[in-house]
């Protein structure tokens, strides 16, 4: 028992107190590696990512029909609504013989679904139940990356449609594309040559692989209400594509070998099956997700927590901080800065950063520009700003919510809590938030305007 502490604690030593700039180069890329296993892995056992999945399975299971009657009536518009059974049974091919089954019930729904006998009611209730799925789907990965604001309701709206329109027509039309590339007469008697014929079979053999990466990276990119890095997103779909290849194989193999599942439920067995292969898929896309906001910040792999807790002094260091940035480049001449710019150059989580500063534009300190995604600069000239009086409001800021409870006071605590604020006042005296910026800039070289 004592070696196993030892070696859980030398373990936590090397993960989190280590300096990747002290580490051989080569070993380098390992610990943020080693970081990002660990996040993935904390938050599957704290239930963050399984509770979402069996959301998401819940909603899928309302929402599956109408989905696929919708991609349906888009699909027969451009004549090749033929597709969506073979790519459906793909999808399901994990579950084995069942996966037939469920593929043909799947559809006869949705060819019992008549649009034009729906009315505009029913119409109405379809489309409904088919954008609730996507909006179950973007509150998921807003908590993914950190997003506390929804997408307005008209541009969900807009948006969401123009997926449910195009988005199956170019998924359908890339497998229909490759299938008849497949039996070009030209590319037929090129597989007889080898190794061409080879490296042909090998390209088949990549192309599901390839289009679920790619579906997954439009996911991760366009979902979130916030910018993704395509280079984020194509790793985390990656990442996902290949859990969704091999997890594949293992749950076929899983279904093929237990037959205890048809002798115990009977009939349920296919629905049960089926409900564990949407919480697995979900599982897989959500890790993905995951994986593609930690590759984009890094600096929430800092910490053994998910969301970093500051303390009052970390709280009014960073507020300090990101005041002097922002007015160091107001002098400079430099482009204003962005929240995700700040976050990256401190070196904190980018939900600290927003929070503070947020707390600075409500001190009047900071305005953001109305450009997308938002800069910052001085809401008022540096020089009126002091950094004393910046300082109390970051400190105090949120009492206002707590005037309902009354803490233990007494004279001898308020006399002391005077003292140091006088101490305070005049070790800062008359500083300004311009006199912080030169400060900084000298400390790094540069010289205020």
């Amino acid at each position: 028992m004592g070696s196993t502490q030892q070696i859980s604690t030398a373990a936590e030593r090397l993960l989190w107190q280590t300096d990747p700039a002290a580490l051989p180069r080569w070993q380098r890329p390992l610990l943020p590696a080693a970081r990002m296993l660990y996040a993935i892995g904390r938050d599957l056992t704290q239930g963050f990512l399984s509770l979402q999945a069996m959301s998401l399975v819940y909603t899928t299971l309302l929402s599956l029909v109408p989905l696929l009657a919708v991609s349906f009536s888009v699909l027969q518009g451009f004549g090749v609504h033929n597709e969506l059974e073979p790519l459906l049974q793909q999808a399901l091919a994990p579950l084995g013989p069942q996966s037939h089954e469920i593929t043909t019930q799947l559809i006869g729904y949705v060819d019992n679904i008549n649009v034009r006998v729906l009315g505009s009611v029913g119409l109405a209730v379809l489309l409904y139940s088919v954008i609730s799925l996507i909006s179950k789907i973007e509150q998921v990965f807003n908590y993914t990356w950190h997003v506390d604001q929804s997408r307005p309701l008209a541009q969900r709206f807009s948006q969401y449609l123009s997926v449910l329109l195009v988005g199956p027509v170019l998924v359908f039309s890339a497998v229909g594309a490759t299938a008849s590339l497949s039996s070009n007469l030209l590319v037929q008697r090129a597989v007889e040559i080898e190794p061409l014929g080879f490296l042909l079979y090998s390209a088949e053999q990549l192309i599901p692989f390839v289009l679920i990466t790619l579906a997954f990276t439009f996911v991760y990119a366009f979902v979130p209400n916030t910018r993704v890095k395509l280079r984020s997103a194509l790793i985390g779909a990656l990442v996902a594509g290949l859990l969704w290849q091999g997890v594949g194989q293992l749950f076929a193999i899983f279904i093929a070998s237990s037959t205890k599942y048809a002798a115990i439920y009977a009939g349920l067995a296919i629905l049960i099956l089926f409900m564990i292969w949407l919480y697995t898929a979900w599982l897989i896309l959500l890790i993905g997700a995951n994986i593609a906001f930690y590759h984009q910040y890094p600096e929430y792999l800092g910490s053994r927590s998910r969301d970093l807790r500051l303390s009052n002094r970390m709280r009014d260091r960073l507020g300090l901080v990101l005041a002097a940035r922002v007015t160091t480049a107001h002098y400079s001449n430099d482009p204003p800065w962005t929240a995700d710019g700040l976050s990256h150059a401190v070196g904190m989580p980018f939900t600290n950063v927003r929070n503070l500063l947020r707390i600075l534009e409500d001190a009047d300190v900071l305005v953001r520009t109305a450009e997308a995604p938002p800069r910052y600069v001085p809401a008022r000239a540096p020089e009126q700003i002091l950094v004393r009086d910046l300082l109390a409001f970051i400190r105090r800021y949120g009492e206002e919510d707590t005037t309902a409870l009354k803490p233990v006071s007494t004279p001898a605590i308020d006399a002391l809590e005077q003292r140091l604020e006088g101490a305070l006042d005049s070790a800062l005296s008359t500083m300004s938030l311009r006199d912080l910026s030169a400060m900084a800039s000298q400390a790094n070289g540069r010289t205020t305007h």
